[in-house]
């Protein structure tokens, strides 16, 4: 053999080791073809069962929106018929802090006027009477001179003192009533605050 015959048999040789190398490729190739053709065949079948799932889900979630959308309504309304309640309850604790001020207001009043009341003309003349029975002397006694000095007299009881004008403030002050005098006015009475 010839060194170009051997050179064409090493050719032939090699053309078809790679034509075996090729043959092997392409059905490896198909193969992998094939995997990716049932892979996309899946594919497409869950991809329908998913729009599918979705669609009915999508049903389902716009009546859930809707059914929400009709219950909310339903709460405006009925919240909307219920402001009148807290406007009256508002209005109520309003008129309970105006009576507390106004009845703080009348006792300080009746504190201030105890003290500064004013004799009527029937008390004045009663009064008056009482001072001249009391410097008139009584049947049995003598009417004393009015030169005559009168230390001989007997010494008599004395009178428990007459409660004056300070005394009685005193009294009063150190009474409940004034406490409630000097009792500030509430500063919740008529609020009412609803969050949002």
């Amino acid at each position: 053999m010839t060194i170009g015959e051997l050179a064409g048999i090493i050719a032939a040789l090699a053309f078809v080791v790679l034509v075996v190398f090729i043959c092997l490729n392409l059905s490896k190739l198909s193969q992998i073809l094939k995997d990716v053709n049932e892979t996309v065949e899946k594919l497409n079948t869950t991809i329908d069962v998913v729009t599918k799932d979705v669609d009915n889900l999508s049903i389902e979630v716009e009546g859930l929106l809707n059914k929400a959308n009709t219950l909310v309504d339903d709460v405006n309304g009925k919240l909307s018929k219920t402001d009148p309640l807290f406007v009256a309850i508002g209005d109520i604790g309003t008129s309970v802090s105006d009576l507390n001020d106004s009845t703080k207001n009348m006792t300080s009043n009746l504190l201030k006027g105890v003290g500064k009341k004013r004799q009527s003309p029937i008390e004045k003349f009663v009064n008056s009477a009482k001072g001249v029975a009391r410097k008139r002397p009584s049947a049995g006694e003598a009417a004393p001179s009015p030169r005559t000095e009168t230390t001989n007299r007997p010494a008599t009881k004395p009178k428990p003192p007459v409660p004056t004008v300070d005394s009685l403030e005193k009294q009063l002050y150190e009474s409940e009533l004034f406490d409630i005098k000097n009792k500030p006015a509430s500063k919740t009475a008529g609020e009412i605050k609803i969050k949002n």
